[in-house]
């Protein structure tokens, strides 16, 4: 694990570079690392405030509850999702975009319940996929403002999905996540190329 000062300064690297690359325009997506583990510590952007300007001071820490117990400025309600992914995969950070490709996916497919994604070689940036030839399904959740229950609804998917990479709400955007924050960013860049790659395989004329 990284130590306390760098951690806040890559993941405010991180918030910015996911910022300026489109994926997480002004207040959307929120993010967060473990910075802690006994007693338990995650450190986050506050709520509300414009991505691309985060700095290192400006993160938060939270408790294992969602509540803020250093910085300024409030937790995301979507705290109780990145907690429940983290206890239930045991991954070091949770990253959470708004991209235009994974959100509009995560509508098309909304009925489906899933994106099934295959075939493609970038596939193999995905920590344990060693082979093109696979298919990666993402579930897709109904989104919620009510995020204790989408935390739960979150807990009981990774539970019958231990192996997906991501979790989409629909019309909202991508869960990811690693074993370090690194692993966590490697893993939204693959993941939004593919959603790209999808969306515009669609328009293709049928061969």
């Amino acid at each position: 694990m990284l130590h306390s000062n760098d951690l806040r300064m890559a993941l405010s690297w991180v918030i910015q570079d996911l910022h300026q690359r489109g994926w997480a325009t002004g207040t959307g997506g929120n993010f967060s690392c473990v910075s802690e583990q006994n007693p338990w510590r995650l450190l986050m952007a506050p709520s509300g405030v414009d991505k691309g300007l985060v700095s290192p001071s400006d993160l938060i820490e939270v408790d294992a509850s969602g509540q803020v117990v250093s910085g300024i400025g409030r937790a995301s309600a979507e705290t109780l999702v990145h907690l429940a992914i983290l206890q239930q995969t045991g991954a070091a950070s949770v990253l959470h975009t708004h991209s235009v490709f994974g959100t509009l996916l995560s509508k098309v497919y909304e009925t489906q319940g899933a994106i099934a994604i295959a075939g493609w070689e970038m596939l193999k940036g995905l920590e344990g996929i060693t082979s093109h030839d696979v298919t990666v399904t993402l579930p897709i959740l109904p989104n919620s403002q009510d995020m204790a229950a989408m935390g739960d609804r979150v807990r009981q998917e990774l539970q019958a999905n231990p192996q997906t990479h991501g979790i989409l709400l629909a019309g909202h955007g991508l869960y990811t996540w690693g074993e370090t924050l690194f692993q966590a960013r490697r893993h939204v860049e693959i993941l939004e190329f593919l959603f790209e790659l999808s969306y515009r395989q669609l328009l293709l004329p049928k061969l």
